[in-house]
């Protein structure tokens, strides 16, 4: 690689340091494109040498590269503060853009004081950052000192345009901290480029976990990945400032106190941006790429064409020539450019099967001269003529008396699969693309037949699959067929901090396999995280009108070691932490489905205390899982674990009859257990498989039920009034 830098050199007016000509040496940078953005992401994490502590007494931490990094040259006892421009002439110390190095924010709230602005908001990235654990989070690359109040003015707000000085943006709004109209937050003229260039330099050194769509506002249609135009474009509108090549050249040699010894390629280079994402053209401050070179490559020649599939087929061809270097080629099917490669073959996917395309091959040199197009070749995939395999597992289930779901396991195919249709006692009734069909307008109390069959996008369709036979009910179901939140305990320190619970009710009239069913917890109203599955402990479905409850893994309260029936990871689980059990009251949680999200309790990226030091627990007359956290569904109680193991529904408007409902001694040492009620009521004792053991009827007068046939153990109780009914856990000693 030095040997095309050398080259290149020599041929254009090049202003590469020898600093940066030493540290991209073997960096291949005719590269374009996300090849050129992993080649980088190599180069700077293999140099990435010393990961700095945010806070240490005993080595180099985040304050002293800041100190170091954005000393005022004009004055080295000063910062210059990020978001500052103006120099203490006003009454508004927030906008100062220096500050004295010893004027450092101790933690007291103070005004007038700098700290360390996340340019990248600890919160928006997935997972969460935390600078308790070195890493992104305490990268200096995007740590710059700040003033402390404007600091907390931008808070996680996410970039968006503006014009002038540091402020609330007037133009881009998003769902935030304001709800779904929240201010984004413009950096300001001086300083717009800078973050923008430490929002590429985070992307590229961390990845998924630092999105730049989860830090701006802006579009990543036009991009090949997550980039967004509103960092190509402050990219390209703010050049790069003394302050931004001070501090590379600082973080690259580790001599240096608190160097990490990597860099940002995009202060460097702000062109190298384009090169990867397009987008508006930046400078090029090496001069290397807009040089005088107009020759454009020679034409690729001997395409040809081999590996013809269904839906794939090789090309390759012999290389082009160039005055310079040659970069890369372009491909293109139907005079559509298709693919990018810097090697002589690829393969195109994606095709239409039995179909015949054109191929053309155009080389490229690393300016971007482009040679003329190849001659056309032809080619046709072959076409497919086997079926999928025919669906297995039909399952029905939500079955009421109108209506039923049917569910099945995915076929598979040589191609793809298109679909499936749904039979009827042998009549097409529906096509879907999903693995699940809900069958309506049927009679009640009948039985039918069901049948599903698998097609491809060709219409090559599977045999049917075994029949299943389903019978609607009379019409005495109650209509409930979720699983939903039915309480929530978060308690403080006091109450026994580790005493989180979730309970889960099934108020339907059948049993609900948990599988699929997760607990996912939003970390300071951040990204969805920790997706802990419910169907891994000893109880993997729920009865009806039964509740399952997950709690801490270190909860010690006896209630909910008694009613547990699922335990949360660990805290020194090293993937999880504890979480999502661990929740606190500014952590929404949430019940999945299959990923999806059915039920919550916490608004919903709300990351304030407001779910915190409390027993939530849903309201009699709910019945469905709610998405959208609404307050009028809960009662909110003071630290109490009375409720947990039952809960008490209505499915209507009337009187709650268990209002008072108590059952005593629990746990049992004798051979009774007694009732309080205010109507007549039904006890049915069932075993932790759901066998039924007995069934007494209490009353006002007749308030017990002898238990003396039961063996030690665990019990659950529905006890039915009318049409109302909750259910207890019994432990009989």
């Amino acid at each position: 690689m030095i040997k095309k830098l050398l080259l290149l050199i020599a041929i254009t007016t090049c202003s590469l340091t020898f600093s940066q000509e030493q540290y991209y040496f073997n960096v291949d940078l005719t590269l374009t494109g996300l090849q050129l953005k992993d080649e980088l992401a190599t180069k700077i994490i293999a140099t990435h040498t010393r990961v700095l502590d945010y806070t240490s007494n005993n080595g180099p931490d985040v304050w002293d590269a800041c100190k170091a990094t954005d000393e005022n040259t004009s004055n080295t006892d000063e910062v210059v503060l990020f978001y500052g421009w103006e120099e203490g002439r006003d009454q508004d110390d927030t906008n100062d853009r220096t500050r004295d190095k010893d004027l450092q924010d101790a933690g007291g709230g103070d005004a007038f004081v700098w700290n360390r602005e996340h340019v990248f908001p600890k919160s928006l990235a997935n997972p969460v950052l935390d600078t308790d654990i070195p890493g992104p989070s305490t990268d200096a690359h995007h740590l710059r000192a700040a003033d402390r109040i404007r600091n907390s003015t931008r808070n996680n707000r996410k970039y968006g345009r503006g014009s002038g000085n540091s402020d609330f943006s007037s133009i881009d709004f998003f769902n935030g901290l304001s709800g779904p109209n929240t201010a984004a937050w413009y950096p300001g003229d001086e300083w717009k480029g800078d973050a923008a260039r430490m929002i590429m330099y985070m992307y590229v050194r961390y990845g998924d976990v630092c999105l730049p769509s989860a830090v701006g506002v802006g579009s990543s249609e036009f991009t090949p990945d997550d980039m967004i135009d509103l960092f190509l474009t402050w990219n390209a509108e703010d050049p790069v400032s003394d302050i931004e090549i001070a501090r590379n050249n600082y973080h690259e040699d580790t001599r240096n106190y608190a160097a990490q010894g990597n860099r940002n390629p995009f202060i460097d280079n702000p062109y190298l941006a384009t090169r990867i994402w397009g987008g508006t053209t930046a400078e090029d401050r090496w001069g290397l790429y807009s040089g005088s070179d107009t020759e454009a490559p020679t034409t690729p020649t001997n395409v040809t064409l081999s590996n013809i599939n269904l839906t794939s087929i090789d090309i390759s061809w012999t290389a082009s020539t160039d005055n310079v270097q040659v970069s890369g080629y372009n491909v293109y099917v139907n005079d559509v450019l298709t693919a990018q490669t810097s090697n002589t073959s690829t393969t195109i996917n994606n095709l239409n099967t039995n179909t015949t395309y054109s191929f053309t091959v155009t080389a490229r040199d690393i300016i971007n001269n482009i040679s003329e197009a190849s001659t056309a070749v032809n080619g046709t995939t072959l076409q497919d003529t086997e079926a999928p395999t025919t669906p297995t597992n039909i399952v029905i289930s939500n079955t009421s008396d109108s209506s039923f779901k049917v569910s099945w396991s995915a076929s598979t195919d040589n191609n793809a699969v298109a679909g499936y249709e749904v039979y009827i006692d042998g009549n097409l009734i529906a096509s879907t693309t999903d693995l699940f069909y809900t069958v309506t307008g049927l009679n009640t109390s009948t039985t039918y037949a069901v049948e599903v069959l698998a097609k491809d996008i060709d219409n090559n369709k599977s045999s049917k699959s075994a029949t299943v036979n389903t019978t609607t009910t009379d019409g005495s179901s109650n209509g409930v067929t979720e699983l939903f939140i039915s309480e929530y305990v978060e308690p403080n320190t006091a109450a026994g901090g580790n005493n989180k619970v979730i309970e889960i009710v099934n108020l339907s009239s059948a049993t609900i396999s948990l599988a699929g069913y997760s607990i996912q917890k939003q970390s300071n109203g951040g990204s969805w995280v920790n997706d802990f599955k419910l169907d891994t402990g000893d109880v993997t479905s729920i009865i009806p009108n039964d509740v399952f409850v997950i709690t801490h893994a270190d909860a010690s309260n006896e209630i909910l070691l008694a009613e547990r029936d699922l335990v949360g990871p660990p805290n020194n689980d090293t993937n999880n932490f504890g979480s999502p059990f661990n929740f606190n009251g500014n952590d929404p949680v949430g019940l999945f489905k299959n990923g999806v999200l059915i039920d919550i309790i916490g608004e919903e990226g709300n990351s304030s205390d407001h779910i915190k030091d409390k027993t939530y627990r849903r309201k009699s007359n709910i019945s469905v899982p709610n998405s959208t956290f609404t307050l009028s569904e809960w009662d909110a109680l003071d630290i109490t674990y009375d409720g947990i193991g039952s809960h008490t529904s209505t499915l209507s408007t009337q009187t709650n009859v268990f209002q008072s409902f108590k059952m005593f001694p629990n746990p049992a040492n004798g051979n009774n257990v007694y009732f309080s009620v205010t109507e007549d009521a039904i006890i049915s004792v069932y075993n932790v498989l759901g066998k039924l053991i007995q069934s007494t009827e209490v009353t006002k007068s007749k308030n017990n039920i002898d238990i003396s046939n039961l063996s030690k153990g665990v019990y659950l109780l529905k006890i039915n009034s009318g049409k109302q009914f909750i259910t207890k856990k019994l432990i009989k000693n």
